[in-house]
């Protein structure tokens, strides 16, 4: 590893932040949303090796279990949401640190993360132009009433379930480059992965996807695995729009 894992405090909140040496002047960055567990990309060389090859810092946002959305969890804060955090606080902290503007960040997560990428790639993909989700949790309404904090973000299943990230899908204004992947021995949260595609089939939107390749089920084996590939992409679709800007 070449680069260095600082915890500053943005916004009022922690993040795990992953500087480039002085000498090395960043191309593009990423957003890393972590998942229900709460882990970020410190101390994962399988990201952290392409973020050198590749010259990307990445802003690790500390985000409780609050799904990422924009919906009060006081478990994260109880004023700001986390998506008014992202949009506010960590996006303006790429062009202070490193001048890089929004179009010019890549936005990933895994599980819990990886729906939230998601969801707010198709929210505001004028902001985000390339999305990345390992494994994402998109059916999470089905978590609710199991005791966990979204059950006080939302009033009843029926709403959480609007608030999911198929449901943010535009038909004509998305990111141009969305992958995402998980392993078909994740049964929890692979037939949501599958309707997503079946809807962004359904309304001729361009995205790449892997729900075939097998590797550990829902863990960090399968994350781990799945890498390269993401990190490529999201390399690989920012430099695509830089071009494209020119």
């Amino acid at each position: 590893m070449n680069g260095v894992w600082t915890r500053l405090d943005i916004g009022g909140k922690p993040a795990d932040v992953y500087d480039l040496p002085p000498a090395l002047k960043p191309r593009f960055g990423a957003i890393y949303l972590h998942g229900h567990g709460l882990e970020t990309l410190v101390e994962r060389p399988a990201f952290t090796q392409l973020f050198d090859e590749l010259r990307l810092v990445c802003v690790c946002p500390h985000g409780r279990r609050s799904w990422w959305g924009d919906r009060i969890c006081t478990e994260f804060d109880p004023i700001e949401t986390p998506e008014r955090h992202l949009l506010e606080s960590i996006v303006p902290f790429f062009r202070q640190r490193w001048g890089i503007e929004p179009r010019g960040i890549g936005l990933t997560g895994v599980s819990m993360g990886g729906q939230g990428a998601l969801r707010l790639a198709f929210k505001r993909p004028d902001l985000f132009p390339v999305v990345v989700a390992i494994s994402p949790a998109i059916e999470y309404h089905e978590w609710y009433g199991q005791g966990t904090p979204i059950d006080e973000m939302y009033d009843s299943k029926e709403q959480c379930r609007q608030d999911t990230a198929p449901m943010h899908l535009h038909p004509s204004k998305y990111p141009p480059h969305i992958f995402y992947c998980i392993d078909p021995t994740d049964v929890a949260w692979h037939r949501g992965n599958d309707r997503l595609h079946e809807k962004l089939s359904a309304l001729g939107v361009p995205h790449q996807l892997d729900l075939t390749t097998q590797a550990g089920g829902h863990s960090w084996d399968y994350f781990n695995h799945m890498a390269e590939r993401a990190v490529r992409f999201v390399y690989q679709g920012l430099e695509h729009e830089s071009r494209r800007l020119l």
